[in-house]
């Protein structure tokens, strides 16, 4: 019988004792089942990098974002697979991959589906926290982007209660208040070109959101791979036209301020001042130098689809 281990986060905003039962007896039915309950992302690491270091066959991460995220940093380039049992309040990575939204469904799916190599971005970054190395699974943001979920995970209430439309609102709030008059502060260099921006935001997979079911696509037409747009300009004409085109599925126009990198290798992003980055939505801190890798495969994920 293969071996898995279930995290659990029951502060997670669809958490239920009783989801978590029939879940455990769903995954009970193929695995040989662990549970752990850790109370912070550093014990999420741990218990992660535990499992995969006695070769369990997966590690489910019962929760939301962040918790998936924890996981899978836990266990890129390991033999360990991770499995999503989604209980928090938008689940960007599960709606992705194609993952029920409901946590009995997602884990009666699970027993039935392989483990598929993955694509990640990492991210190496000199930050005032110290360097870090990260590895995105949906999204990286610099600049704009950070700032929103900075302000956003200040009210954890409203997230809780209101999800993507408390997103929605901090994102209006910020630019208004202070993103429309930024000065470009990002020096972005790709494949030897150079750009100036306010923001640049990297989509691991097609599409790439915050917002629940209301997809954004970065390019018009989904790219094989990576994709990161960034934007010399935030002022309110040209964020409203940079979302709607992004929400329509529209091609960004050339020499609008819109710059669009997709098939490269390497991202390096110079910051002055520092800037604040995030990936999958959790806050990494602010960055002053950061290299942005594509790499294919860096995570097995049980999951449905073999093309991502």
């Amino acid at each position: 019988m293969p071996s898995a281990v279930l995290i659990a986060n029951p502060s997670a905003s669809q958490f239920t004792g009783g989801g978590f039962r029939r879940v455990k007896s769903i995954l009970e039915r193929v695995y040989d089942l662990e549970t752990e309950w850790p109370i912070d992302p550093a014990e999420t690491r741990a218990a992660t990098e535990r499992a995969a270091g006695r070769e369990c066959d997966v590690v489910f991460a019962m929760g939301g974002d962040g918790v998936a995220h924890h996981v899978a940093n836990g266990l890129v380039g390991t033999r360990t697979a991770l499995g999503i049992i989604p209980v928090g309040t938008t689940n960007v990575l599960s709606r992705i991959l194609g993952i029920p939204q409901k946590a009995v469904r997602a884990a009666e799916a699970a027993i039935t589906w392989e483990p598929r190599p993955t694509r990640t971005v990492m991210v190496e970054a000199d930050t005032d926290r110290g360097s870090l190395v990260r590895h995105a699974t949906f999204s990286l943001g610099f600049g704009f982007d950070a700032d929103v979920v900075e302000s956003a995970e200040t009210r954890p209430f409203a997230k809780t209660r209101f999800g993507m439309l408390h997103y929605a609102t901090t994102a209006v709030s910020r630019l208004v208040s202070t993103w429309r008059s930024e000065k470009p502060h990002l020096r972005m260099t790709c494949d030897g070109e150079r750009f100036d921006a306010v923001v640049a935001l990297t989509q691991v997979h097609d599409p790439y959101t915050y917002f629940g079911p209301f997809p954004l696509h970065l390019a018009a037409d989904a790219p094989e791979g990576v994709a990161t747009l960034a934007g010399n300009d935030l002022g309110i004409v040209k964020s409203a036209e940079i979302v709607s085109r992004a929400a329509l599925r529209f091609s960004h126009r050339k020499g609008t301020g819109v710059r669009l990198f997709t098939d490269y290798r390497e991202i390096r992003i110079e910051a002055d001042p520092m800037t604040p980055f995030q990936a999958d939505g959790e806050m990494l801190g602010h960055a002053s130098l950061a290299t942005i890798t594509p790499i294919e495969g860096a995570l097995l994920v049980v999951r449905p689809h073999d093309d991502v």
